[in-house]
C-alpha cells in the first residue's frame, strides 16, 4: 500500500511537472521536448531527485507512447497513399541508408572499435526518431505540409529496415552465425509482409467491425487493435512501432477520423512521459568522457540528415523551404538508436558505446526540434527568398540578342 501512494505521488508530481513545463514552451515559441528530456535528467539515475517506485510505470507509459505517436501518424494516410510514398521514396531510403548509416560505421573504426560495434553505430547514426518527430511536426503543425509525406515516406522505411535490421544484428551480437541470423531475418520478413498484405487488402474490413456511433467501444477497440499488434510485432522481433503504425493505416473512413480525435490526448499524455522516460534512463556522470565525440558525431549525422530530406523533396518537386523543412525535421534520433545501443551493451561488445549512444541521442533529440522550427522565422524565409531568387535568374533564359 505504501508503495502504490508513492507511485501516486510521484506520478502526480511528474505529470504537474510536465505540464507546467510545456505551458512555458509553448508560451516562449519552443517544442516541449527538451523540456521533457532535461525534466528526465533531472530525475533519473543520478539526477537532482530520482524517481524510485514509479520507474517501471513509467518505462511500461513511454513504451505505449511511441506506439500512439505511430499509430496517430497512420491514421493520416491510407493504405494507398502508403505504397505510393513508399515506391515514390524508395531511391530516398537508399540515399537515407548511405549518407547517415556509413558515417556511424566509419566513425565507430577511427575509434579503433571492432566491426561489430561499427556495425551497431550504423544503425543508431542511421534511423531518425519517428517518435519525437511525430511530436515536433504536430506541435509546429506541418501535418498537411507537402513535404510531410516525403519525411513519413523515409520513417517509414527505416522503421521496416529496421523490422530486418534489428534480428539481423541481434543475431551477430549473440554470435549464431550466419544460420541463426537468417532464420531470425526470415521470421522477421514474412511477418512485415503479412502485416502489409492484412493492412492493404482487408483494411476497410477492419473498420467495418467498429462503430463510430459508440466512442467508448471505439476507443477501446482501437487501442486495444493497436496494443495488440505492436505487442505481437515486438514478440516477432520486428519493430512494435511498425506494427503499430501499420494498424493506423488499415483503419480507414469515419472510422479514421474519429479515432484520431480521441486518441490525441492520450498521444499527448504518453508521448510525455516516453521523452521523459529517455532521460530517466540516462546517468549524466557517464556522459562528458564521450560528450566531445558524440558531438562531433551528431554535426556530422544532422548534417547528412538535412542533406537526406532536401534531396528527398526535390526529387517530388517540392520547392526550397519545403527542402528546408523536411530535412530539418528528419535530425532526431531517439527510441530506435537506444534500442540497438541496448542490444550492444547486453553483448558487452564496447563499453564506451552506450555513453556515447546516449549523449548522441541526447544532443540531437534536444537540438533537433529547436533547429526544425527555423524555417518559421522571417529572417530565414528572407535568407530562402534572396536564395530562390538567385537560382531563378541563374536558370532564367538569356533574351535573344543578348
Amino acid at each position: 500500500m505504501h508503495s502504490t501512494t508513492i507511485l501516486l505521488i510521484e506520478v502526480g508530481a511528474l505529470l504537474f511537472a510536465l505540464g507546467m513545463l510545456g505551458r512555458i514552451g509553448r508560451t516562449i515559441g519552443l517544442s516541449p521536448i527538451p523540456l521533457y528530456l532535461l525534466a528526465g535528467l533531472a530525475f533519473g539515475h543520478g539526477g537532482v531527485i530520482p524517481l524510485s517506485a514509479s520507474e517501471e510505470f513509467i518505462q511500461v507509459g513511454a513504451e505505449i507512447g511511441v506506439i500512439l505517436l505511430l499509430v496517430m501518424l497512420g491514421l493520416e494516410y491510407s493504405a494507398t497513399e502508403l505504397v505510393g510514398n513508399l515506391r515514390a521514396a524508395a531511391p530516398a531510403g537508399v540515399i537515407d541508408a548511405l549518407l547517415n548509416a556509413l558515417p556511424g560505421a566509419g566513425f565507430a573504426l577511427l575509434l579503433g572499435w571492432d566491426w561489430q560495434a561499427a556495425l551497431v553505430l550504423a544503425g543508431i547514426t542511421w534511423v531518425s526518431s519517428s517518435g519525437v518527430i511525430a511530436k515536433v511536426l504536430a506541435d509546429l503543425g506541418r501535418l498537411g505540409n507537402r513535404e510531410t509525406p516525403v519525411i513519413l515516406s523515409v520513417l517509414v522505411i527505416e522503421d521496416l529496415a529496421m523490422a530486418f535490421y534489428l534480428p539481423l544484428v541481434t543475431a551477430v551480437l549473440a554470435g549464431v552465425g550466419l544460420v541463426g541470423g537468417a532464420k531470425a531475418l526470415a521470421v522477421a520478413v514474412v511477418t512485415v509482409i503479412a502485416v502489409l498484405v492484412v493492412a492493404i487488402r482487408y483494411g476497410s474490413t477492419i473498420s467495418k467491425f467498429m462503430s463510430v456511433n459508440d466512442p467508448e467501444a471505439l476507443l477501446l477497440s482501437v487501442l486495444g487493435l493497436t496494443l495488440f499488434v505492436a505487442g505481437v510485432a515486438a514478440e516477432l522481433k520486428v519493430s512494435a512501432a511498425v506494427g503499430a503504425f501499420l494498424v493506423g493505416i488499415a483503419l480507414s473512413g469515419p472510422v479514421a477520423h474519429h479515432a484520431t480525435q480521441m486518441l490525441e490526448p492520450l498521444r499527448d499524455l504518453f508521448a510525455a512521459v516516453f521523452f521523459v522516460f529517455f532521460g530517466l534512463s540516462t546517468d549524466p556522470a557517464d556522459m562528458p568522457p564521450v560528450l566531445l565525440p558524440a558531438l562531433g558525431l551528431a554535426v556530422l549525422t544532422m548534417s547528412t540528415k538535412i542533406l537526406t530530406g532536401y534531396l528527398a523533396a526535390r526529387r517530388v518537386g517540392i520547392a526550397l523551404p519545403g527542402q528546408l523543412r523536411a530535412g530539418l525535421g528528419l535530425m532526431p534520433r531517439g527510441e530506435f538508436s537506444v534500442v540497438i545501443a541496448g542490444l550492444a551493451v547486453a553483448s558487452g561488445v564496447e563499453p564506451k558505446l552506450a555513453p556515447l549512444a546516449t549523449a548522441y541521442v541526447l544532443i540531437t533529440v534536444v537540438t533537433g526540434p529547436m533547429l526544425a522550427r527555423l524555417p518559421d522565422y522571417q529572417w530565414f524565409k528572407n535568407i530562402v527568398r534572396r536564395r530562390m531568387a538567385l537560382r531563378q535568374r541563374r536558370t532564367a533564359p538569356v533574351p535573344a540578342g543578348e
